[in-house]
């Protein structure tokens, strides 16, 4: 099969250099595609491809990749709905879109249906190194909270299994999420700051971009916060803080 010939090829990895995952790299147009691979080969990283959404699935399922770069705008599927297939069948692997499409409700639709981050085109390729093994890190695991099980007012978080329950009801988020939850939950009633939860969140190495805080909480609400009470709350121009709502006094301006 030519997909699975060219997946031989581009596993190759420098010689003396220990690999730092499987990469599946998911792309339509071949000079990006080409240029991805071999800048993500020369950093470490094994690649196997694929140019459209459905070689996408079989390649995800047959290979099992550490994480998959996946362009939204494909020939036949399109990136969120291979997204979309293979969360629906308990595939957890890191997605990281990488797309033109970058208006506010498509980086909200991407992370609710499982995203892990999304970088628009034209993109630099040290970012996308740098967001690829950010992505990594935490799915691989950064610092645990010593409790495996949370709880705050209704919401119930399971650390050892990465379960999540809000009223008894299963809620299903992608691993970033579930970071973003968990922080929120360990640090209840404190205001957090847009950069103190993408230092946290994120471990960016570089100046990452806060806007990629408000897509998380805006999937996040979308997931698990979108009936009474509301857990999640904005204090605009200072960050976010979970905490139940206020009886009497007006919310924090």
């Amino acid at each position: 099969m030519a997909e699975g010939e060219s997946t031989l090829v581009e596993r190759t990895v420098q010689a003396g250099r220990a690999s730092e995952g499987l990469l599946l790299v998911v792309e339509d147009e071949p000079n990006i595609l080409e240029l991805l691979a071999g800048s993500l080969r020369f950093t470490g990283f094994e690649v196997i491809t694929a140019t459209n959404g459905a070689d996408a699935v079989q390649a995800a399922r047959r290979r099992r990749p550490d994480l998959i770069v996946l362009d939204v705008m494909l020939p036949d599927i399109d990136g969120f709905d291979v997204a979309r297939r293979l969360r629906s069948g308990g595939d957890q692997t890191p997605v990281l879109f990488l797309t033109a499409r970058d208006s506010v409700q498509d980086r909200i639709k991407g992370l609710t249906i499982g995203g892990d981050d999304y970088v628009t085109k034209p993109f630099s390729l040290e970012e996308v190194v740098a967001r690829i093994r950010a992505v990594l890190r935490r799915f691989r695991g950064g610092a645990q909270e010593p409790t495996p099980r949370m709880v705050f007012a209704d919401i119930e978080l399971d650390e050892d299994s990465h379960e999540v329950w809000r009223g008894g009801r299963p809620i299903q988020l992608s691993p970033t999420e579930f970071k973003l939850l968990r922080y929120l939950m360990a640090n209840a009633g404190r205001v957090l700051s847009k950069p103190q939860i993408l230092d946290h969140v994120w471990n960016y190495d570089f100046g990452g971009d806060v806007g990629i805080v408000e897509s998380y909480v805006s999937a996040l609400r979308r997931k698990m916060d979108n009936a009474e009470p509301r857990l999640i709350h904005t204090l605009r121009g200072v960050g976010y803080v979970l905490r139940l709502p206020p009886e009497t006094s007006p919310e924090p301006r």
